[in-house]
């Protein structure tokens, strides 16, 4: 069969759908599920059909999320979307498992291409298997609680500096060089966090106890052995996440730890603080690679212009049509995400920018998103216009690192240099970080009947094994509740592991890049362009790097950035 016939164009939906709306959804995935199957190319046209559906369903959430994300304090937007998670999503998932269910028993599935849809049918396969109509309520529930969560933090802000502040623009005050104003600002922030703590934790209990019965209701022991199947994670189990934790003791929390010391003795310090771990150690002024969003777009194209002219097409193709909402402000949900609008098949980038050297680094961590959906946007099979978030980060990823030739446009020579160690050190602390919230989540899901107190047992013991080198003294409780800032706890179960295996990806196609700059882009261009439709190890090979995340790999990769530090100047 010639897939790329079939595959040319659709029209099975109309252009002027509303697909907020159940009523105006259901007809057509009703049609779907009725309509005679005489072949595979009638088979292949139902899916087809399906994917451009579920292309404009998806891209009406996603417009309502990121209505609701940009303005949380904006009730026709909370509700716009508590409407279509409670009307909507219900039905959706239903109706997906049938047609999950329709495809994969249909008798003329074996009869297509299946270098073409292989991957597509073994995910599918999963859905079949661990679709449970009990746990369509209980999702719901698990969505409510997380934009509650939403709503909490994007109501936070402090009275500092005399006005008004979100806690995204106070980040700015960690990297002061007057230490008194340093901590103020840490200790304002950890105390406007402990008023919600409460509530915050109040919630989390109340997923738990959902996750744990979803669970349970699919045939698994626990949540956490649930969900990593449901997340397609065929490459890799529990037992291998747990190989990257020790990977990450071993190799990782030495050499993150030497720095801090390092750091203690620069800063001149008894003993180093949490609000003593941003500062320059030389006592020259922050970063501010720019002032305002508008600034931030110029530099940050003309950077990738220079990199690759396709990738600063794609770029540039964002600057306009509503594709950037960069900026922080009060009501604004935390956080930053790019969201591929599917229909349109336009990105959506959203951050909290201050005017950080973070914020930089966010902007080319969601440009990277954004350059791999532009890339795979072409496959009409939406499954495949995106891919297993172990790769779709070595995509964000990457481009921290590739950037580094182009900070000039920022800063100066010096201060680029400061810029790339700041971030290679930032490496260094992230991938215990990870390790870190991964083992909580393997340790909440598996042990579901803990209590609050045993909760923060277990956090305090995952710090004193990973954590940094910096006294918490008189401020014990911010430290306990310090895993409430991580977001992927309340909406996103288990999604974490991929950020530290997709950082080992990221360092691997710089290196290569160092070598060999336009190899490098070329394989990322090429993997990224694949989307889904291969599997995880296949997606890192088109790159030219390895699907690894062992001790070795931890090892000869940190060894790496230990070498690129001592060049770099201080």
């Amino acid at each position: 069969m010639n897939t790329s016939t079939a595959c040319t164009s659709r029209e099975f939906v109309p252009a002027d759908l509303d697909a907020t709306a159940w009523e105006n959804l259901e007809p057509l995935y009703r049609t779907l599920l009725e309509r005679p199957i005489h072949c595979a190319g009638c088979l292949e046209t139902l899916i087809l059909d399906r994917s451009e559906l579920d292309a404009a369903m998806g891209e009406a959430e996603a417009n309502l999320y990121i209505a609701m994300t940009c303005h949380t304090d904006d009730q026709p937007a909370r509700t716009a979307f508590l409407t279509f998670v409670e009307k909507v999503e219900p039905n959706l998932r239903r109706v997906g498992f049938e047609l999950d269910q329709r495809i994969t028993a249909c008798q003329f599935v074996g009869d297509l291409d299946q270098s073409r849809y292989g991957q597509y049918l073994r995910e599918l396969g999963v859905e079949v298997r661990l679709f449970r109509t009990k746990n369509v309520a209980l999702a719901t529930e698990c969505t409510k609680l997380d934009q509650q969560y939403s709503q909490i933090s994007g109501a936070m802000s402090v009275q500092f500096d005399g006005r008004e502040q979100t806690l995204a623009q106070m980040a700015r005050y960690l990297e002061e060089t007057d230490r008194a104003t340093r901590e103020s600002a840490w200790v304002t922030l950890a105390n406007r966090r402990l008023q919600d703590a409460d509530q915050i934790s109040a919630l989390f209990d109340q997923m738990i106890v959902l996750r744990d019965q979803m669970g349970r209701n699919a045939g698994f022991a626990n949540f956490r052995d649930f969900q990593h199947e449901r997340m397609h994670r065929f490459d890799y189990a529990p037992a291998d996440c747990f190989t990257f934790h020790k990977a990450c003791e071993e190799r990782v929390v030495p050499l993150m730890r030497r720095l801090h010391r390092e750091r203690t003795q620069q800063l001149g310090l008894q003993q180093l603080r949490p609000w003593d771990l941003k500062v320059d150690v030389q006592g020259r002024p922050p970063l501010r690679p720019f002032e305002g969003s508008e600034q931030l777009v110029e530099r940050t194209s003309r950077a990738y212009h220079r990199m690759d002219s396709e990738l600063g097409l794609m770029f540039d193709s964002m600057r306009g049509g509503g594709c950037l909402d960069l900026e922080s402000r009060k009501g604004k949900a935390p956080g930053g995400y790019q969201y591929q609008r599917q229909r349109s098949r336009t990105p959506f980038i959203f951050m909290n920018a201050a005017g950080l050297h973070r914020d930089l680094t966010t902007m080319v961590h969601e440009a990277g998103h954004a350059f791999h959906s532009i890339l795979c946007k072409h496959d009409p099979l939406l499954a495949y216009r995106g891919s297993p978030m172990e790769f779709a980060e070595v995509a964000s990823m990457s481009q921290e690192l590739l950037t580094y030739p182009y900070l000039d446009e920022f800063y100066s020579p010096l201060e680029a240099g400061r810029a790339r160690r700041d971030h290679l050190e930032g490496i260094i602390s992230v991938l215990p970080w990870v390790a870190t919230i991964d083992a909580f989540q393997q340790w909440i899901y598996t042990n579901p009947q803990h209590s609050q107190t045993e909760r923060t047992e277990q956090w305090l013991q995952l710090h004193a094994r990973f954590g940094a080198e910096a006294s918490f003294e008189g401020h014990q409780r911010a430290l306990e509740t310090a895993w409430q800032r991580q977001l992927h706890l309340f909406g996103l179960p288990f999604y974490y592991i991929e950020y530290g295996i997709a950082q080992l990806g990221a360092l691997q196609l710089w290196l290569l890049s160092r070598s060999d700059a336009h190899g490098a882009l070329a394989g990322y261009k090429r993997a990224l362009s694949l989307g889904g439709s291969k599997p995880l190890p296949q997606l890192f090979q088109a790159a030219g790097i390895s699907f690894d995340f062992g001790p070795e790999t931890v090892g000869r990769l940190v060894d790496e950035v230990e070498r690129e530090l001592t060049s770099l100047p201080l």
